[in-house]
């Protein structure tokens, strides 16, 4: 029998991102994915719902998944989630040089992980695949048959590639070697609300999403306009 899982999409701030919460229906303990934009309305619908937030599951370091500084904008976002409930902030490795940067976290504040490693919420399982592209240490979250994509798969598209720290051939691999060997029926919910759903299936966009449907990493290249970042 499966785990029931809890699991809430929230789409907030100006740039349509989504944030979700999941949870263990028995222990009431949630992690937050990409804590950003409003704070309170995250803790509240946790609260709300009778959970307990004690993890922040970062995608990647951008200030609008994150919280930061962003083109002379303060955005809300993990550090304020942190001075409100006891959260860890759990961020790929790869990412914290800027996370220091754009952000007011601590060091005791986060938990640097790698692609494999998992983190029990309650007793829920969540596994971070490491899928880099957009930045270095894009990470997604598999949870039961859910996988939260952040801006590495959109539903119809993926994330850019010519941000500092992007690099597309590490898109293209991320993208046909690890998110594409998810099972079909892996529903997929990305980090923006940029389609005319809310959640998708890996099976759906390898059908649909050109993106995934690239013979090779040339074609791939051309299609992103050749080689850009690090």
């Amino acid at each position: 029998m499966k785990l029931p899982i809890y699991f809430k999409q929230l789409q907030l701030g100006p740039m349509q991102n989504y944030v979700y919460l999941l949870g263990d229906p028995n222990t009431h303990e949630a992690a937050v994915v990409d804590a950003a934009w409003d704070v309170d309305a995250i803790v509240r619908t946790a609260e709300s719902d009778g959970y307990r937030i004690t993890k922040d599951l970062v995608t990647h370091f951008h200030p609008d998944h994150l919280g930061g500084s962003l083109m002379g904008h303060q955005i809300i976002g993990a550090a304020e989630l942190v001075a409100r409930v006891p959260a860890k902030v759990y961020i790929h490795k790869a990412e914290l040089p800027f996370v220091h940067r754009v952000t007011g976290l601590s060091q005791s504040d986060l938990v640097a992980v790698e692609g494999g490693d998992e983190v029990q919420v309650g007793e829920l399982k969540v596994t971070f695949l490491h899928t880099p592209g957009h930045t270095p240490g894009s990470q997604c979250f598999l949870v039961g048959n859910a996988l939260v994509s952040g801006d590495t798969l959109f539903i119809g598209s993926c994330g850019r590639v010519d941000l500092p720290g992007s690099n597309p051939e590490d898109m293209y691999r991320s993208l046909t070697q690890v998110l594409a060997a998810l099972p079909d029926e892996t529903l997929l919910f990305p980090g923006h609300n940029y389609a005319d759903r809310p959640r998708s299936t890996i099976g759906d966009e390898k059908r649909t999403n050109m993106m995934l449907r690239f013979p090779n990493l040339h074609d791939f290249l051309a299609m992103m306009g050749g080689p850009q970042g690090g």
